[in-house]
C-alpha cells in the first residue's frame, strides 16, 4: 500500500484534510493522553525522523513533542548529519531511512528536495515547510480560527505582505476548506500565477490586489509574515517595497470587528507588525503556535494509519 505523505494542501481530499482538523481538535481536548482511537497501531514502536536544512523553534519542537505523545520516538538530524551533505542523492537517502523508520519530516530549502524524497521513500513523508508552501503551519491556523471564530468555511480571511510559502498554503486551503481569500502584496511579490489558476480552476474565492485596506476590509482574519525569510538577500529593497503593508492597528480597524490577527512567527515588530497589533486583544499568535502541535499531531496519527 502507498504511504500516506502530507506534502501539500491541494494533494489531499478536503474530507480527508477536515478529519484531520476535527482530530486535531480533539486531540487538543484530550491533553496529552491520546485516546486509543486516534493512536496509531503499533505506534509505542515507531519512529519518526526529522530532517532540517533551516534553523526551527516550532517546527522542531512540536513534530517532536506531537510524536512523543503519541507514543511514539523521534530522531532529529541536520543536513551535515546526514550525507546529503556530502552529496549522497535524496533518492538513496529515501530509499535506505525508510528501512528504518516510520515516517519522515522534512524542513527543506528546495520544494523539489520534499517531492523527490516521497516519491522513493516507502514511507510517509511530511512537509515541514519548503520554499512553496508550509501546509502544516495552516492546517494549525485553520484549527485556531476555528476555535475563535467558528467555523472558517464561509468566512473571510485577508494576507497581507510577501505572497510566499505561507500565503501559498492559505490559498490551497480556501479552496478546500470554503473560505473567501483575498491576498494583498506588491505586484513584485505576489503568488505564482499556477497556484491562482489552481484555486480558480477549482472555485476558490480569490481576490488578488496591491491594496491592503481593499484586502481587509471586513475580513474575519488578517494574516501576515516575516517580510524576509531564511536565505533572502534583498532584505532592503523588500522593506521598502512591504512598508505599505505592514499590518498596524489603522489596518486592522478596517477588518470584521471581531476579527483576528495571525503570524506563524517569528515576528519583527515595527517592520511587518506593530506591538500594538501582535500584543494586542486580536492576536492570536500563541494559541497559532500552540495549535502547531496538535495540528501536526494529527497530521502524524493520519500518516501512520488513523482515519
Amino acid at each position: 500500500m502507498a504511504p500516506r505523505h502530507f506534502l501539500d494542501i491541494d494533494q489531499l481530499p478536503a474530507k480527508t484534510l477536515r478529519r484531520i482538523i476535527d482530530n486535531a481538535h480533539a486531540l487538543k481536548k484530550a491533553g496529552r493522553r491520546t485516546p486509543a482511537k486516534l493512536k496509531p497501531k503499533g505506534i509505542e514502536s515507531s519512529v519518526l525522523v526529522m530532517i532540517f536544512e533551516k534553523p526551527s523553534t516550532r517546527t522542531r519542537i512540536s513534530f517532536d513533542v506531537a510524536m512523543r505523545q503519541l507514543g511514539g520516538q523521534t530522531i532529529m538530524l541536520n543536513h551535515n548529519d546526514l550525507q546529503l551533505g556530502r552529496g549522497e542523492s535524496i533518492q538513496d537517502t529515501a530509499h535506505v531511512v525508510s528501512r528504518y523508520i516510520d515516517a519522515i519530516m522534512i524542513r527543506a530549502n528546495s520544494h523539489e528536495t520534499l517531492t523527490t524524497l516521497a516519491e522513493h521513500a516507502t514511507v510517509p513523508v511530511i512537509n515541514g515547510l519548503t520554499d512553496k508552501s508550509h501546509p502544516c503551519q495552516v492546517m494549525a491556523d485553520i484549527m485556531t480560527f476555528e476555535e475563535h471564530l467558528g467555523p472558517i468555511a464561509g468566512k473571510t480571511v485577508a494576507w497581507v505582505g510577501d505572497g510566499n510559502n505561507v500565503a501559498v498554503s492559505w490559498m490551497q486551503a480556501a479552496v478546500q476548506f470554503g473560505f473567501a481569500i483575498r491576498v494583498a502584496t506588491p505586484a513584485e511579490f505576489k503568488p505564482e500565477k499556477s497556484v491562482c489558476d489552481w484555486v480558480r480552476r477549482n472555485g476558490g474565492d480569490l481576490t488578488l490586489t496591491t491594496d491592503a485596506g481593499k484586502a481587509v476590509a471586513g475580513a474575519h482574519c488578517v494574516v501576515t509574515d516575516t517580510w524576509v525569510s531564511m536565505g533572502q538577500s534583498d532584505a532592503a529593497r523588500r522593506k521598502k517595497l512591504l512598508k505599505p503593508y505592514a499590518v498596524d492597528d489603522a489596518l486592522m480597524k478596517r477588518a470584521d470587528k471581531n476579527a483576528i490577527f495571525m503570524h506563524c512567527l517569528p515576528a519583527y515588530r515595527g517592520l511587518e507588525v506593530t506591538a500594538s497589533v501582535i500584543d494586542g486583544k486580536q492576536s492570536v499568535v500563541i494559541d497559532e503556535a500552540e495549535n502547531r502541535l496538535h495540528a501536526q499531531k494529527a497530521v502524524l496519527a493520519w500518516c501512520l494509519g488513523v482515519d
